[in-house]
């Protein structure tokens, strides 16, 4: 099975994806995490003003095979979330790079975007 992984996308290798407009990033998981996950029941949406460091846990998604923490791929606030989730929480699935957003982030550093992976460096990673 090919994997989706667009070009206009930076990568964690914990498996979000981040899309920058301005000074602020959406984030959501991969379409190789969905894949990884198996059909998600459940989004626990982070709470928008709360502070996200590189790296730490801000939210969770449960599927029929586990519970699996989404890691900030930068630091910064959290300024927007997808309420859509809450109810459909198998947008993750279905489109996890468009309706299946989790939540934007305005960066405290924006230079730590130039740090996350490229898509073909996260083909790589991933070893497609």
């Amino acid at each position: 099975m090919t994997m989706n992984i667009p070009e206009d996308l930076r990568y964690s290798a914990d498996h979000e994806w981040a899309k920058l407009s301005g000074n602020c990033i959406r984030i959501g998981i991969t379409d190789y995490a969905q894949d990884a996950l198996g059909d998600v029941v459940f989004v626990q949406i982070p709470t928008v003003g709360a502070v996200v460091a590189l790296g730490q846990s801000f939210s969770e998604v449960e599927s029929t095979k586990s519970v699996s923490d989404i890691y900030a791929p930068l630091s910064g606030k959290v300024s927007q979330v997808n309420e859509a989730l809450a109810q459909n929480p198998e947008l993750l699935n279905s489109d996890p790079y468009g309706d299946g957003w989790i939540c934007e982030i305005e960066l405290s550093d924006p230079a730590q975007f130039e740090q996350l992976l490229t898509s073909s460096a996260y083909q790589n990673l991933i070893g497609g």
